[in-house]
């Protein structure tokens, strides 16, 4: 199966880029809704409706859920472009179909995903409210893992561009997470069906993103969605998008999702996940906070009278206005920034800083500025 070819034959053109609410997925729901297939499930605390979309008669039921945080798009997408081949008839999708019942929350928190917020309307965090279920969205999620009981559950984020492989210098493009089940991390049967298929999952993206693939810390808690439901029994798997270089719609995230989504029903229907894969797992180089968008080095500063030569960061904020996300960078640090990377990086070769506040590079402040008076930089980048 050519992986490639398959996304650009069933990609969704219809979405793209990060914000995405329900009025670009309910043209689409309509679409697919030739059979009942899709039902509103519940309503956000805007009472926006939640809805579902099931598809498949085998016997393997599949639950998949996306943007649970409101501005995590990406699994979104990529989750659209994977119903598209489920209804394309293919060879593929037949056998898929007869092996597995897909259930999918595509915008779980759709209040979250208007306003661009992680949390929802009541700014509670979705993926902390798994116990005290304070919140309709997580009461939606919670039913429907209960009434569908699934054999598998898809937890499907994004991640921030903060995010690299390790220290490997290379960011973490695409990232995973078997949950632990308890405080003290152990493997059971079912928490180790996640592991498999993770290992899996990386042995097919190695090829595309060699290095850029990461692993989150499992350290447990039971107030995390994933979690929980390892806890309840259910082989539980995060997916979480994060930063290819010079992505920051995330097309290309999207598509390593996409080829993530496609490989992990071909690795459990053909029953790949039966090995021991425990250290290849733990292999996967950890998540690690070690970069920023933008890093210039080597840079002149004027220091309470001293000249010295020093480095400062810049990050994007991703702002909604207009109804459009606009990523706008500020400052965010200055100093040595020892093992720190840029996904931007200049080096000024000792070039003298300047702006038109202070001469300074101070936290929050727009990243825009001189370098010796005649390099211009206007939102991170030089002006051309």
């Amino acid at each position: 199966m050519n992986l490639e070819e398959l996304f650009n034959q069933y990609k969704e053109q219809s979405i793209s880029g990060r914000y995405l609410t329900l009025k670009e997925i309910e043209p689409l729901l309509e679409k697919l809704n030739t059979n009942n297939q899709v039902k509103v499930i519940g309503h956000s605390v805007l009472e926006q409706p939640i809805y579902s979309y099931e598809i498949g008669t085998g016997e393997t039921r599949v639950y998949l859920w996306s943007q649970m945080h409101g501005n995590e798009s990406t699994t979104t997408k990529a989750l659209f472009d994977f119903i598209n081949v489920l209804n394309s008839g293919s060879e593929y999708a037949v056998k898929m179909l007869n092996t597995f019942t897909f259930y999918c929350i595509p915008i779980l928190n759709p209040d979250g995903a208007k306003l661009y917020t992680r949390a929802n309307a009541n700014e509670i965090d979705l993926n902390r409210d798994s116990q005290d279920l304070t919140q309709p969205e997580s009461k939606v999620l919670r039913k429907v893992f209960e009434d569908f009981k699934p054999h598998f559950c898809f937890n499907l984020h994004d991640q921030r561009t903060i995010f690299g492989a390790g220290d490997t210098g290379k960011p973490a493009t695409v990232s995973f997470l078997a949950p632990s089940f308890n405080e003290e991390r152990d493997i059971n049967e079912n928490r180790l069906k996640a592991i498999n298929l993770i290992a899996g999952l990386n042995d097919v993206l190695q090829q595309y993103i060699p290095g850029q693939v990461g692993r989150f810390d499992d350290s447990f808690n039971i107030n995390c969605i994933g979690d929980t439901f390892q806890y309840l029994g259910v082989p539980t798997i995060l997916f979480e998008g994060g930063h290819f270089p010079g992505d920051y719609d995330r097309e290309i995230t999207r598509k390593l999702l996409f080829f993530s989504l496609i490989s992990s029903f071909k690795l459990i229907s053909e029953n790949d996940l039966v090995d021991n894969r425990i250290n290849d797992y733990l292999n996967i180089s950890q998540n690690k906070v070690v970069f920023y968008d933008f890093m210039y080095k080597n840079v002149k500063i004027n220091y309470d009278g001293i000249e010295i030569i020093t480095n400062f960061v810049a990050q994007y904020k991703e702002e909604l206005i207009e109804n459009k996300i606009h990523f706008n960078a500020y400052i965010v640090e200055v100093g040595e920034l020892e093992n720190y990377f840029g996904h931007y990086v200049y080096d000024a070769e000792g070039a003298v800083y300047s702006d038109d506040l202070g001469n300074f590079p101070k936290t929050n402040q727009k990243a825009d500025f001189y370098l010796n008076k005649n390099v211009k930089f206007v939102n991170g980048l030089i002006k051309s």
